[in-house]
């Protein structure tokens, strides 16, 4: 859904094992490049392992933190990320990032936990913050977020899960 296209650049935000890289790979073609950037030695292992394994040429595997991108300036077609920006402790420095590395026109596509409120006794569970729960906040507030740190047409497109 994100809309990645051959020649583009594509960085994913906590790219883990690396199965949306290898997806990735195949939309930009070999004209294009793909990013992962992950913080766990683990997954960066595992990742490079599945890309290696895949024969994928245009994959690199960066280690770092989303709220610090070791990436450059306008650098990026496409940010995508598949439920990590919930995780990080300070999602303004993330959005600020996202809105550094990307190119003009670039485009921003994640798929996230959203909730409209939590109790302060969630939010401070170390197993439902791991869970990916703990860590989210609300749509308003992530938008809002997003907004604050320079990026335009800002808008989410909600599928509800109910437990």
């Amino acid at each position: 859904f994100s809309n990645v296209g051959e020649g583009d650049v594509v960085l994913d935000l906590g790219s883990g094992a690396g199965i949306d890289l290898l997806l990735a790979s195949r939309k930009v073609g070999p004209g294009g490049r793909v990013i992962g950037v992950d913080m766990t030695d683990a997954m960066i292992a595992r990742a490079r392992e599945n890309v290696s394994r895949a024969g994928v040429t245009n994959v690199e595997i960066r280690k770092g933190l989303i709220e610090a991108l070791p990436v450059d300036d306008a650098s990026v077609d496409h940010v995508i990320s598949n439920c990590v920006i919930n995780l990080s402790p300070d999602k303004p420095a993330v959005f600020r990032e996202i809105a550094r590395v990307l190119k003009p026109g670039g485009r921003m596509r994640v798929s996230d936990i959203l909730v409209d409120q939590l109790p302060e006794s969630v939010r401070r569970d170390p197993a439902l913050y791991c869970s990916c729960i703990a860590g989210a906040v609300s749509e308003a507030e992530y938008l809002a977020g997003l907004r604050a740190a320079g990026l335009l047409d800002v808008e989410a497109e909600i599928g509800r899960a109910h437990v």
